[in-house]
């Protein structure tokens, strides 16, 4: 099994930017598709963005495209959510999320279908 634990959350002023890191340890990640998701107080977990195994393939939710970038390091077996522009509206709980996939390309932006989870990591933008 893959253990994942996010850090580089914190507080940052609207405009900021933050880099949160999902360190894998157990397995490498070039066999795992990476998600990363966010929660903020009672609303639902919402898909962020997805990264494939082989990093070709890369989908974000439509209110980060363009600030958000999620990349993946395999020699040090960790995927990257860079984060700019943050607004008060990304303050959340993010959470990196890995499935195991054969499939070079696949992606997928419902949480059931990651089996493996980090603990998450606090964002607050303050406005």
């Amino acid at each position: 099994q893959v253990q994942l634990v996010e850090s580089g959350g914190g507080l940052v002023q609207a405009g900021g930017s933050l880099r949160l890191s999902c360190a894998a340890s157990g397995r490498t990640l070039d066999m795992y598709v990476v998600g990363w998701f966010r929660q903020a107080p009672g609303k639902e977990r919402e898909f962020v963005a997805a990264i494939s195994r082989n990093g070709d393939n890369i989908v974000y939710v439509t209110s980060v495209r363009g600030r958000f970038t999620i990349s993946k390091d395999n020699t040090k077996n960790t995927v990257f959510l860079q984060m700019n522009s943050l607004k008060p509206e990304d303050t959340a709980a993010y959470y990196c999320a890995a499935d195991f996939t054969f499939l070079n390309d696949y992606v997928a932006r419902d949480a059931r279908s990651y089996a493996y989870w980090g603990q998450g990591t606090q964002v607050t933008v303050s406005s």
